[in-house]
């Protein structure tokens, strides 16, 4: 079982920061709610004011879909960034949400860790690529790295690039086993490659209140986590499960709906956490 460290806390001073903050959504088991949780939450920020940029770094472009960009409207992508064939500014594309950009995926990335296994630097590429195209970087307050359901290249190429890391938790058994292995990996990223990695949180997803095991699940997550767990929860809806099929963020398919209203209170929690004003009102 991880246990909470203090110093793995998301802190900023909003003031001082030049650039965007950059978070990865990362989890190494697949269906736990971390693309739905990119989209919606990138959406939430930009309901907010926010200028938000997503980077879909999953072969399977769920994220890009998620956003109503079809595999034909992807020109360039995060596979061209990758492998320097173009810029942060050339792969980036408006989406239909006010404020929220995207950086699609490419089936391409599914070969990308045999592609860079002898590059230089194949773990720092995404880090470079931001601090190459600093001036496309600097529009936005946050990005949002969707990171694909396994701890190989594409991960940690993100962790490496990012600020903190999100830990989406679904709330089912063996979940927490799950987390320690994902704690060990962040752990190892900061001391060799990113000593300033925090944990921005760990959400809790898919919960059932009515379920026992979620609420023994929330309960041993908050007795060994404390405050690196979210005190916002993201239950159990179909209207968030549906949301994708149309290609808008559950915050437009239906926004009085409870996951809407989750991914609001998440996005809200994130900004007074670093110090953002936040409107009452996004919507």
């Amino acid at each position: 079982m991880p246990e909470a460290d203090g110093s793995t806390l998301a802190e900023a001073d909003v003031t001082s920061r030049s650039g965007p903050r950059i978070v990865a959504i990362a989890n190494q088991k697949g269906g736990v709610g971390k693309t739905t949780t990119a989209i919606n939450l990138a959406a939430a920020l930009a309901e907010q004011g926010r200028t938000v940029l997503i980077a879909d770094l999953d072969p399977q472009g769920n994220a890009s879909t998620g956003l109503g960009v079809q595999p034909s409207e992807r020109k360039w992508t995060i596979y061209d960034v990758l492998m320097g064939h173009r810029s942060l500014h050339d792969a980036m594309i408006p989406t239909a949400v006010e404020g929220l950009w995207l950086i699609p995926s490419s089936s391409d990335l599914a070969s990308i860790d045999l592609e860079l296994s002898r590059q230089p630097d194949r773990s720092g590429r995404l880090r470079k690529a931001f601090s190459e195209s600093l001036s496309a970087a600097r529009k936005f307050d946050f990005v949002i790295l969707d990171c694909p359901p396994s701890l190989n290249l594409l991960t940690v190429n993100a962790m490496v690039a990012a600020d903190s890391v999100l830990l989406p938790l679904q709330s089912e058994f063996f979940a927490l086993e799950g987390l320690s292995q994902l704690m060990m990996t962040i752990r190892q990223i900061r001391t060799k490659a990113n000593p300033e990695l925090r944990i921005e949180g760990v959400l809790l997803t898919m919960h059932d209140a009515r379920n026992n095991l979620a609420q023994q699940v929330e309960a041993d997550a908050r007795a060994n986590l404390g405050d690196l767990v979210f005190r916002t929860i993201v239950p159990r809806n179909v209207r968030v499960s549906e949301a994708p099929s149309f290609g808008v963020p559950v915050l437009r398919y239906d926004t009085q709906s409870r996951g809407a209203q989750a991914y609001r209170s998440l996005a809200n929690e994130i900004m007074t956490r670093l110090g953002y004003s936040v409107k009452e009102n996004g919507n």
